[in-house]
């Protein structure tokens, strides 16, 4: 893990990792790996690295702004916060 951490660290990815004993956290977590895995993983990808940034990139996008989720009664996660500030939805992307 060791490795891992400072290789992220040079990348500039911030790590969070899951508290001990914490399964309603792991579940959440569970749960959108299946969702990406079985959204995105499934088609043919790229071996490029700028490439798939790009299919990523375009995955969470319609992830957050049009895929309805059942936990949020139908709406995509921006849709939902929007509603929940009581704003519009912003027109650019701010995963990135």
């Amino acid at each position: 893990m060791a490795e891992f951490g400072k290789a992220c660290e040079r990348l500039g990815v911030a790590l969070f990792v899951l508290p001990p004993k914490s399964p309603k956290l792991n579940g959440h977590v569970e749960r959108m790996q299946r969702t990406v895995r079985e959204e995105l993983y499934t088609r043919p990808m790229s071996f490029k690295i700028p490439e798939l940034q790009r299919e990523l990139n375009a995955y969470l996008d319609h992830y957050n702004r049009e895929r309805p989720h059942q936990a949020l009664g139908g709406l995509a996660p921006l849709e939902y916060l929007a509603r929940m500030r009581e704003e519009s939805v912003p027109r650019e992307s701010q995963m990135c």
